[in-house]
């Protein structure tokens, strides 16, 4: 797996600050939540990783380059 640079984790900082909510799009995990799974993102890693509290109570981060989600009620997520 390949690291973002500081530049692209500054970006998915401004696209998803702490409080955003996100629905998850696909996650290749055999843990992951349903696809469909709301959630909120609480902070971005330096590997640019999404830190998330799932609404089903799961804490599975979306990682970047693998995972996707989509802002929830965004048309252009």
């Amino acid at each position: 797996m390949r690291f973002p640079n500081k530049e692209t984790v500054e970006r998915i900082h401004l696209k998803y600050p702490a409080g955003t909510r996100v629905e998850l799009v696909c996650m290749d995990d055999p843990q992951a939540p349903p696809t469909g799974t709301k959630g909120t993102v609480l902070g971005v890693d330096d590997t640019g990783s999404l830190l998330m509290k799932w609404d089903n109570g799961s804490g599975l981060n979306v990682v970047y380059g693998e995972d996707r989600v989509a802002k929830v009620g965004d048309p252009d997520a």
